[in-house]
């Protein structure tokens, strides 16, 4: 074991944060970013960039070149096999996020668009090749992984002022009636301080641009998430595995979520009512590589 990790620390990662826009509209397209880490243990952080499921496979494909292993944080339903309702993971997300005072939006097979056979993330996910096992990612020196990442589940671990009863930021600029520009400046703030907790070099000089616009828009709060996106699996890849959560399984939908010892233990207890498996693939530490 003391050889992988060894070996995992002069490994060059790549770290890409994906918030996709899930119909592909040309109109309202998802954005993609990405935190490298090199033979030295540097991080660094490259901006978004608004993008396609097309587009964010060839900004994925590239990063062959700077890293050895690539870890793609996807901000979508990666696994879905129900026809109706919710998979059993969006429950246990909705029993958080509303306490929180938000949503989760159902995913299903009778999505048209987002879910359906014909499904844009699917086409992803066949092309981008990519092994979906989060576990495997942690200890893994080389390769292509995907994971499903929902950011509005991060926040409150990232940033304990916002885990309590509605105190969930409301950060969407599209939702015009819940929409607060508090709640957006506080959002970057908690973007700022882990790019300083996590030395992610870049992160703060664009997180401080970013705070500088007025006005944010739609587009603005998507790179927002994907930048999100990455710092979730940064936090999954390098921080104690107890610091993350995995609610769910790969058969029938699951997420990665940052977890501080309050949204564990809401989390743990809502996927308990529920039947929901917690941490099921979790890697035995004591057995021997």
């Amino acid at each position: 074991m003391r050889k992988l990790m060894s070996d995992r620390r002069t490994t060059p990662i790549s770290i890409i944060g994906f918030d996709s826009a899930w119909t592909d509209s040309p109109k309202a397209p998802g954005a993609i970013s990405v935190i490298r880490i090199d033979d030295k243990g540097r991080r660094t952080f490259v901006p978004p960039s608004l993008v396609s499921f097309d587009a964010a496979l060839t900004v994925i494909q590239t990063e062959a070149s700077f890293s050895a292993l690539r870890i793609v944080a996807l901000d979508q339903p990666t696994i879905v096999p129900n026809l109706t309702s919710l998979r059993p993971v969006d429950r246990v997300a909705a029993s958080l996020i509303s306490w929180l005072g938000g949503g989760v939006q159902p995913a299903n097979r009778s999505k048209i668009g987002m879910f359906d056979d014909a499904a844009p993330v699917w086409r992803f996910k066949e092309r981008l090749g990519a092994t979906e096992d989060p576990e495997a990612s942690r200890s893994a020196s080389a390769g292509l992984f995907l994971m499903e990442v929902f950011p509005a589940l991060a926040l409150p671990s990232f940033g304990p002022a916002f885990c309590g009863r509605l105190l969930g930021p409301r950060y969407n600029p599209a939702r015009r009636k819940t929409f607060t520009l508090a709640g957006w400046q506080a959002v970057i703030d908690v973007m700022r301080l882990r790019a300083l907790t996590e030395s992610v070099d870049g992160l703060c000089e664009w997180a401080d641009a970013l705070a500088a616009v007025s006005a944010p828009k739609k587009a603005d709060q998507d790179q927002l998430d994907a930048a999100l996106c990455a710092l979730i699996g940064l936090h999954w890849q390098m921080a104690p595995r107890e610091a993350s959560i995995m609610i769910g399984d790969r058969t029938f939908g699951y997420m990665i979520v940052p977890a501080s010892t309050d949204v564990r233990a809401r989390l743990k207890s809502a996927a308990d009512k529920a039947g929901v498996p917690i941490d099921v693939e979790m890697l035995d530490c004591s057995k021997p590589f």
